[in-house]
């Protein structure tokens, strides 16, 4: 199958930051009184949307408004934790450069929302920058179901067969499954076998092994 586009997600994916994710869920529980082990947390809420998040961690429906005012005061504690230890995945930015020299379109597809893309965006140097960036504040159902990375592919003319979806989440590789897609597992939060699948073409801990194995010089590019 010819390859003309990668869609990375972003959190665990493009930069590493879940360890931040989970200390800004810790703190807000504890402010609420929700009594959950941050592995349980992050494995109930990872791919899922911000609104999502919430209905799962106070186990209730929550009004939009109120859910709203909930996920920008945990991003915020996320954001201010991260800031001062900002990083990537190791080898990302030089991985999307090359891709794109390869002829790759790229985007990118998250369930995180504007406030978080911006963050993340504004300190990473990716040059060129991604044709798409999908988030999880447009209205789109969060992973497991596919519907951020077919907006992805869709917006920037792909078809979904010939995407290649980068996630690091277990929800996020069943969402490339879910939609006809390929995936590499990059393994920053989870294992191999916890991110395995029959559409899953590579697993790495981050991109400097798939430049070490020539992921790019193997992949069969379809170029306009």
């Amino acid at each position: 199958m010819k390859t003309e586009a990668l869609i990375f997600d972003m959190d665990g994916t493009m930069v590493d930051s879940m360890p931040w994710h989970a200390q800004s869920w810790v703190a807000f529980c504890r402010k609420y009184g929700i009594q959950m082990e941050a592995s349980e947390i992050l494995a109930r809420t990872t791919g899922r949307t911000g609104t999502e998040c919430m209905a799962e961690v106070f186990g209730r429906t929550l009004g939009e408004a109120e859910a709203l005012a909930f996920v920008h005061e945990k991003e915020e504690i996320y954001r201010a934790l991260f800031a001062e230890r900002f990083s990537e995945v190791a080898g990302f930015t030089a991985f999307a450069r090359q891709a794109a020299a390869h002829g790759l379109k790229l985007a990118v597809g998250t369930a995180g929302d504007r406030h978080n893309i911006e963050f993340v965006m504004s300190r990473l140097s990716m040059d060129p920058l991604p044709l798409a960036i999908v988030g999880g504040d447009e209205g789109l159902t969060g992973k497991p179901t596919p519907a951020i990375f077919l907006e992805a592919a869709r917006r920037i003319g792909v078809a979904p067969e010939r995407c290649i979806v980068f996630e690091d989440a277990p929800f996020g590789i069943e969402a490339a499954r879910r939609g006809g897609m390929r995936a590499v597992a990059v393994c920053s939060t989870h294992s191999v076998e916890e991110l395995a699948g029959p559409h899953v073409v590579a697993a790495v801990r981050d991109y400097h092994e798939l430049a070490q194995s020539n992921f790019l010089e193997k992949l069969d590019v379809a170029i306009a």
